[in-house]
């Protein structure tokens, strides 16, 4: 019975990891909920400030933000947002698939690109493919803080505004429902009257009293609006991160489920032949005596 002791060992090995992939499930399943309900509180901050971006656009068309200013530069900046931690099926593969895509287009354009990593998977894939890392923001956590998104995101805010590059391009995945997320490469910059204006109405009779002057309102409003877009994002791929997780390791819990009933199956078809040919001997053993 040496080959039914290995097959209950494997039997036992797996049952332990099945323990481990549910636990972590529920895990998962419970996180989710705290990071969507986390996506959906930022989204009304970044339609306020939206919203009154412009108002203030329209109450002053004489003065454009460099944000909305297009450049000419053959470099642009690339914004990866991966996770810190793995086992979230192929959600980092499929957002970087993209941005791999969307470097070799750039290239073969003559456009070279810099990035931002937020999220140690996608700063280990920077790295190896031998791009550009400029900054980077890991261990995040499980709650996305805009005081350490910041400074990594300003390199290239910073940048763009002095006209070195010609764009700026968001690079996350999309948060659609707990069974589907999308890979989403979007340009951050430059900023289209049209993303500014949404759904504002088209004209209006009032305007703000400011407090140094507009220009200076616009300014610092519109780097606060690029800001929560960017938090937005983080937001949405921390979300369907937990999702992502949620689903593999319920497919990982009913494969070990499935493998083990298989296990068992042959543990008991190997000790039934392991019985059939004892009694086999047995009566062998008799009729020879």
């Amino acid at each position: 019975m040496a080959a039914g002791k290995e097959i209950r060992g494997k039997i036992k090995s797996v049952e332990n990891t099945k323990k481990i992939t549910k636990a972590m499930e529920m895990v998962a399943a419970s996180k989710m909920r705290k990071a969507q309900e986390r996506m959906l509180a930022a989204r009304p901050y970044s339609e306020k400030i939206r919203a009154i971006a412009a108002h203030l656009s329209q109450a002053n068309p004489e003065y454009v933000h460099p944000f909305m200013v297009s450049h000419d530069a053959k470099k642009v900046g690339m914004i990866v947002v991966t996770t810190d931690k793995g086992l979230c099926g192929g959600m980092n593969t499929n957002v970087l698939r993209a941005v791999t895509n969307k470097l070799k287009d750039l290239q073969s354009a003559g456009v070279s690109a810099e990035a931002v990593a937020i999220g140690s998977k996608g700063l280990g894939f920077l790295t190896r493919v031998g791009a550009k890392v400029v900054a980077n923001a890991t261990a995040l956590g499980d709650t996305p803080h805009l005081d350490a998104l910041i400074g990594p995101v300003k390199v290239l805010l910073d940048q763009y505004a002095e006209g070195k590059l010609s764009a700026v391009y968001l690079c996350y995945t999309k948060f659609i429902n707990t069974m589907k997320q999308d890979s989403v490469v979007e340009q951050l910059l430059p900023l289209s009257q049209e993303a500014i204006q949404g759904s504002a109405p088209a004209s209006h009779g009032w305007d703000y009293i400011y407090e140094p002057d507009a220009q200076s309102v616009i300014d610092e409003l519109l780097v606060r609006y690029v800001e929560s877009l960017i938090y937005s994002a983080v937001a949405d791929n921390m979300a369907s991160e937990q999702s992502a997780r949620m689903v593999a390791m319920k497919a990982a819990t009913d494969n070990a489920g499935n493998v083990i009933n298989e296990l068992k199956l042959v543990y008991n078809k190997t000790r039934q032949a392991a019985i059939t040919t004892e009694l086999s001997e047995i009566v062998a053993g008799a009729a020879a005596v």
